[in-house]
């Protein structure tokens, strides 16, 4: 029976209605009886009204992915609250019953930065999780040796603590929608049968991979002038069928140096045409030292392996394999065979790319700094940044793309500020070019720093064209060594922080690209600072605005 005033309300509405009127209220409230009849009838039969989803994720795709499993959860009726796992109540896990996990894999199998604590946590062996029923969906690249090393460790050790398996751990290549789609449809299948008395196997199952181009090098350029302490190449790549959007990266796998394989070959006296199945293809051992292993600074796990095989004790530290060879040598070709197949793949590095699909059809840019470091005071060379740095035009380059779905352009009308110092300039460089050239209405302002202006202005002629005919708004520039006190982008945002603060104010999106540590930290800081500043805040609102910003997408990084 309906209260008092409902009934009123309700009266009243009838009376002043029409007949079609009525027939359309019957129909509209029939329906809603329907769907409402069908959400319980599936909570009956699951089981299951409530799940927890928590995300980890670098990129924005463990969010994106667990974000579209929340809305599909809650058309089945199933309500689904969704959280980071950077924010996430440790102590709540032990309380969960149906808790799915998805998260990322980055660097040497690492998790991402903002779900550590909790897979620290899931580490820990001090509390059980009996009632906990769990599946997770790793995602990764499967150039790695490490493919989505994070979700399978989170997967065992939730397992470890006690948990049950409503379904199976899904591993994803950087293409990952068809996959992510089926551990949907695991996750409700089991939901809907009230599978989790007889809990699935451990099955890992990965995705289809990454489609790989063969691009031809047209341009090559040393963006750094006479006189500069470094070498930055503006690398153009041809390819006719490549497609990406500004924000996504590359991924490129480098060569080794010949002349280190030849010197390997000879030292170890192996056959240099011995066949290997590698990968399910038989592969000769040149090629393999060539282009498939990784042979220089090899991490510490393959060095215990290493010792092992050699029978000697060997200081556990990074270090390449031929000098590895030199002061632990292998007893025979035999015996380097077995180390052979124990060296982990060359690991792709990824650059962001420096072009628009609408300015530069066909083609992809990349911006590449040499990386160069002392080890025992020998000056030694990135593997893949001196590789690229020997480029001619017309060589070819085996590529693909990694797309960053956080890292994207808002609406055309929409103004944004974009931090690039270094190589960071690169994704800006994308994204003016594309603003450039399909007319977008929003302001764009650009804060870009190095070392010195006359050797170090990375792109300045194209800034400078693109400030003359109002594709940039404004350009702040820092060249840190050009006076007696070092001056850096943090500081140029610091001084026009009260313009800087009315952009944010009127909706404007921040980026930044460039070096983890210290910049990107340092640049957080100035933003807090002029939020606080300008923006008439406390430390603590200060903190609330930029997280808001995050939470909208208005605020990303792409930082390494």
């Amino acid at each position: 029976m309906l209260a008092e005033h409902k009934l009123k309300t309700l009266l009243n509405l009838i009376s002043n209605s029409t007949s079609e009127e009525l027939i359309w209220m019957n129909g509209y409230l029939n329906g809603i009886v329907l769907t409402q009849n069908v959400k319980e009838e599936i909570q009956k039969n699951s089981g299951v009204n409530k799940i927890t989803i928590a995300y980890g994720t670098e990129t924005g795709n463990s969010k994106k992915l667990a974000t579209e499993f929340a809305a599909k959860a809650k058309k089945q009726g199933i309500h689904a609250k969704v959280q980071s796992m950077e924010q996430y109540r440790l102590n709540d896990l032990s309380k969960e019953e149906y808790f799915l996990a998805v998260i990322s894999t980055h660097g040497d199998g690492e998790p991402p930065a903002a779900a550590k604590r909790f897979y620290e946590h899931v580490h820990q062996n001090g509390f059980k999780l009996d009632k906990l029923k769990y599946s997770v969906l790793a995602l990764g690249d499967t150039s790695y040796p490490l493919f989505c090393k994070a979700g399978e460790d989170v997967d065992e050790q939730l397992n470890k603590l006690g948990g049950k398996r409503i379904a199976p751990l899904q591993k994803c290549d950087i293409d990952f929608d068809a996959e992510a789609e089926e551990w949907f449809s695991n996750i409700f299948r089991s939901l809907n049968e009230d599978s989790t008395t007889a809990p699935p196997p451990a099955i890992i199952k990965k995705s289809k991979g990454k489609k790989n181009y063969a691009g031809t090098l047209l341009s090559h350029i040393n963006l750094n002038d006479t006189g500069s302490a470094k070498e930055t190449y503006h690398i153009e790549i041809a390819a006719e069928d490549v497609s990406y959007q500004p924000g996504d990266s590359i991924g490129i796998i480098p060569e080794n140096d010949k002349a280190i394989v030849e010197e390997i070959i000879t030292l170890t006296g192996i056959d240099a045409t011995t066949n290997i199945n590698y990968k399910e293809e038989l592969v000769s051992v040149y090629e393999l030292l060539y282009k498939k292993l990784n042979i220089v600074y090899l991490p510490e796990r393959f060095v215990k392996h290493y010792a092992s095989i050699v029978k000697k004790d060997i200081p556990i530290q990074r270090i390449d394999l031929l000098l590895l060879l030199k002061n632990y040598p292998v007893k025979n070709a035999g015996e380097f065979l077995e180390v052979i197949k124990i060296l982990e793949p060359i690991t792709p590095r990824l650059y962001s790319i420096a072009s628009s699909p609408e300015a530069h059809a066909g083609e992809v840019h990349i911006t590449v700094a040499k990386n160069s470091f002392a080890i025992n005071k020998e000056t030694k060379y990135g593997l893949a940044s001196e590789f690229l740095s020997q480029f001619n035009a017309d060589d070819k380059l085996k590529f693909y793309v990694h797309p960053n779905n956080q890292f994207r352009l808002p609406e055309e009308d929409k103004n944004i500020i974009m931090i690039g110092p270094g190589t960071g300039i690169a994704p800006f460089r994308s994204f003016i070019a594309e603003r450039d050239a399909t007319g977008a209405t929003g302001k764009n302002w650009l804060f870009f720093g190095e070392q010195h202006f006359t050797t170090d202005f990375f792109y300045q002629t194209e800034i400078q064209n693109w400030f003359e005919t109002g594709s940039l708004t404004k350009v702040n520039t820092a060249f840190s060594r050009d006076q007696q006190e070092k001056i850096y982008v943090q500081h140029k945002m610091s001084q026009h922080g009260a313009e800087f603060f009315e952009w944010l104010n009127a909706g404007s999106y921040v980026y930044v690209c460039g070096a983890k540590e210290p910049m990107s930290v340092d640049v957080e800081h100035a933003l807090l600072q002029i939020i606080e500043q300008f923006g008439e805040r406390s430390r603590e609102d200060a903190v609330k605005y930029l997280d808001d910003m995050k939470e909208d997408g208005r605020y990303v990084k792409d930082v390494y």
